[in-house]
């Protein structure tokens, strides 16, 4: 535990990725396996399902430290984290506790779930005297299912090669699905003997880095073909030894969820796996990413549901056909293969995306600005010579999506952050007027830089209105211009409408609260391609 708090603490202190690296790297090379595991699965971004109550901790905390509540309270609101803040009050560890994390995790935390509140209680402040200020912020961290560690998934797969003389893509495929943090799992990861992947596996998913002048700047267009950018769930359907597996690229195994692909992929040959991208489709006609949303997240999906919001599964790259790996064949060899296969099946509920070839970059650009219409985000230019790639490589594919949407909102609540922000109120609610008052519509907490969100904060701070919770009401003076990707009518909100990934274009000080746009505004985008 005391070697994962070193490693966390020096993942937090940098922000340059190869010392990141070097310090996976380095810890690896004294860890065990089952350690190795557990570090594995938490830099990975997994996390323990909460173990004990926040109001519990925060009662617990003020009592270990000995403090009264109302101090407590006035420390957490300048900390802004509450294990930040636990961990600061308590007083030194009587204690050096040198315990693996293996034996943290599985003999001390994991079944704190099944014990009582006081048993809870007691277990928890025996564990607060055996560890310093980091060690405790870890571990209240691990309790409350908060852990957040400041690398992604594949600076992980790349330290790891390093570590153990193994291909990152070999790394990547093993982590890949339901990796489980055992001793065993890890000593398989790093096996340079082990070359057969489970037989329900998907690839590492190949993305696309965003245009960011010219698309002309990539050069030669006819080296490019372009495939909408479909607004969907990208996935992987699996078709091995008779069964079917459909993988998100959240690496989520979607069971029954979508039945008609389930279906549909039964179609297929042995050894077959398909990349793209599942679409609300009704009769060869895609909808709009608003109806797909009545059926994400269900875990059973009912006949009327499905009559109502039918889905198919539109293919755009041929990974592995007759168990052959074909990623590092050119995309014109894949697409080929592809258009054979689908002709084959000919069954609706598994199309091939569209490609369009161009003779120049204007006629692109037209494709692109009827991209709304087609319940499209924009366009994938994809070179008719690239492998399929692992992760995000640049000059491969590139996403050329079309300009979002943009409203100018009244801030009118506004919540502390998390991490480096967690002192800081960073994270907003934003309205926009209807019939002269202000309804909420979008939450954004990105956009603004470091200086901007202290003088927002500043302002938080001396004009709130009312407290609920961790949440702030302040007077409604600030306007931010939002962008957002896409539009929906909705039943789930007060204003009726729902927006994709908004965020903060820019803070507004020309405006005022009274030129902010209003609902009738955002309602009148719902016809401009999205939600109809």
């Amino acid at each position: 535990m005391k070697r994962f708090t070193q490693l966390y603490a020096a993942l937090d202190e940098t922000t340059k990725t190869n010392e990141k690296v070097a310090a996976m790297v380095d810890y690896y090379a004294s860890a065990s396996a089952s350690d190795a595991a557990w570090a594995t699965y938490f830099l990975s971004g997994q996390r323990l399902r909460q173990l004990i109550p926040t109001r519990l901790l925060r009662t617990w905390g003020a009592e270990a430290a000995g403090i009264p509540d109302w101090l407590f309270d006035e420390s957490y609101d300048a900390v802004g984290d509450l294990a930040e803040t636990i961990a600061l009050v308590l007083p030194e560890a009587k204690s050096d506790d040198d315990a693996s994390l293996t034996h943290w995790i599985e003999e001390r935390l994991i079944p704190l779930r099944k014990l009582d509140e006081s048993a809870q209680r007691g277990r928890l402040m025996e564990y607060w005297r055996q560890l310093d200020a980091r060690g405790r912020f870890v571990l209240l961290k691990l309790v409350t299912g908060a852990l957040r560690v400041g690398v992604s998934r594949k600076l992980v797969t790349r330290a790891i090669a390093i570590h153990s003389e193994v291909p990152a893509e070999t790394v990547a495929h093993r982590l890949m699905g339901h990796w489980k943090p055992t001793a065993e799992a890890f000593a398989a990861l790093i096996d340079p003997n082990i070359t057969d992947a489970a037989v329900s596996t998907p690839y590492p998913f190949c993305l696309a880095h965003p245009i960011e002048g010219k698309a002309s700047d990539l050069g030669d267009v006819e080296q490019f073909v372009a495939e909408w950018k479909w607004d969907g769930i990208r996935g992987q359907v699996i078709r091995r030894q008779g069964r079917t597996f459909v993988w998100s690229r959240g690496e989520e195994l979607m069971e029954d969820r979508w039945p008609e692909i389930e279906a549909v992929a039964k179609l297929l040959p042995d050894g077959t796996v398909l990349d793209g991208e599942i679409l609300a489709c009704d009769d060869g006609q895609v909808l709009s990413f608003g109806q797909l949303q009545r059926r994400i997240g269900r875990k059973k999906v009912g006949k009327k549901l499905m009559s109502e919001v039918p889905v198919a599964f539109f293919a755009f790259d041929l990974l592995e056909e007759a168990n052959q790996d074909l990623r590092q064949t050119t995309w014109s060899d894949r697409r080929n293969r592809l258009e054979t296969l689908i002709d084959r099946i000919g069954d609706t509920r598994l199309q091939i995306t569209r490609r369009m070839d161009a003779s120049s970059w204007s006629e692109l650009a037209r494709y692109r600005d009827d991209a709304r219409q087609q319940f499209a985000e924009g366009l994938m230019l994809k070179r008719r010579d690239s492998p399929y790639s692992v992760g995000r490589v640049r000059g491969v594919w590139w996403k050329w999506k079309i300009d979002p949407f943009t409203i100018d909102a009244v801030l009118i609540y506004a919540q502390r952050g998390h991490g480096r922000r967690a002192s800081l109120y960073s994270d907003y609610t934003f309205a926009v007027w209807n019939e002269g008052q202000l309804v909420p519509f979008a939450k954004a907490y990105s956009g603004l830089d470091d200086a901007e969100i202290g003088k927002v904060d500043r302002f938080v701070r001396n004009n709130t209105n009312e407290k609920f919770g961790p949440v702030r009401s302040v007077t409604p003076e600030l306007v931010m211009e939002l962008a957002f990707e896409g539009i929906n009518e909705s039943n789930r909100h007060k204003s009726g409408i729902a927006v994709r990934f908004p965020r903060i274009v820019r803070w507004r000080h020309d405006k005022k609260p009274q030129d902010a746009n209003s609902l009738d505004d955002l309602k009148a985008m719902l016809n401009l391609g999205n939600d109809q």
